[in-house]
């Protein structure tokens, strides 16, 4: 069973590009299960059955596991067996008949299109900082990046043509994502006024900076979004994923299908994506009792 688990883990790296924290996080879920099986002696894959998976979870339960991280274990572990079942290794998937523990994906937190609004007008954009800051927001919110991906963020990456930026995601996977006016409009403000303003003289790669021309860290990005949220007067912690977050939400909100929405959050699965419509299903009845008939 090691040696499946490594060739499982050989084609995450090579076949899907997944990063290293990410195969690392998986490696030790499936090291916690080979390890569970070897103490119940199960020596085979083929003598895993869906009650021995529902043994483990118990016993995840009982090492006190919050059903947060057994359904985080049970989605590393669903896509083993589904890699097995895919290579004809094993006939059939022990776990397809079960279920991720209850409260196990904590629903995303977002902001309504009028807190977003609200926190996007704080910044005093006739300030370079500001204008700065400003644009990294407008940004995030437009194109739904990671804080990851926003702070790498390179001058040639973004066509101010185009409305589009380019970003290197997890895996080292590029996608071009669009971004509206608004946020085109004050990154070329930005650039154009802003930048070269609080560059005074020094070059750098990166759109967004720091003091020096050195990248912004994604903690100092935080510090900057929960005090304009503080300044928002907003009741919400605001996070940059709450950004991210919202990008998604409204734009299922406005009828985008999720297959989009999965390719501009660069998400490799739909099941990442699929969190949303848990979101929008409130919105989707106010909306069928409003326009529909017989909705009322």
């Amino acid at each position: 069973m090691d040696e499946l688990t490594q060739t499982y883990l050989d084609y995450l790296i090579i076949e899907k590009g997944l990063s290293h924290n990410t195969i690392l996080s998986y490696s030790e879920d499936l090291i916690r299960f080979l390890n569970f099986l070897e103490k119940n002696k199960i020596d085979t894959i083929h003598g895993v059955d869906t009650t021995t998976i529902l043994a483990w979870l118990i016993d995840l339960a009982k090492n006190g596991l919050s059903a947060k991280s057994r359904a985080r274990h049970l989605i590393s572990i669903r896509g083993f067996f589904k890699f097995l079942l895919n290579e004809k290794i094993i006939l059939s998937n022990p776990l397809k008949n079960v279920d991720i523990p209850k409260t196990g994906l904590s629903l995303p937190k977002f902001m309504t299109i009028q807190e977003v609004s609200d926190l996007l007008d704080v910044p005093d954009i006739c300030k370079p900082r500001e204008l700065r800051n400003a644009a990294m927001m407008e940004i995030m919110y437009g194109s739904g990046l990671r804080v990851s991906e926003l702070i790498s963020l390179k001058l040639q990456d973004i066509n101010l043509d185009a409305n589009v930026v380019r970003v290197m995601g997890k895996g080292s996977k590029e996608r071009m994502v669009p971004f509206g006016s608004q946020a085109g409009n004050i990154t070329q403000k930005w650039i154009k006024q802003g930048r070269p303003a609080l560059l005074n003289g020094i070059s750098t790669p990166y759109l967004f900076f720091a003091r020096g021309g050195k990248p912004m860290t994604r903690q100092g990005f935080w510090k900057m979004l929960k005090k304009y949220g503080v300044l928002a007067k907003l009741s919400k912690n605001i996070t940059p994923h709450t950004l991210r977050h919202s990008f998604a939400t409204h734009l299922l909100e406005g009828g985008a299908d999720l297959r989009s929405v999965q390719t501009l959050l660069g998400h490799s699965d739909i099941s990442t994506t699929q969190i949303y419509t848990h979101i929008s299903r409130d919105y989707l009845i106010k909306m069928h009792r409003q326009y529909h008939p017989r909705g009322s």
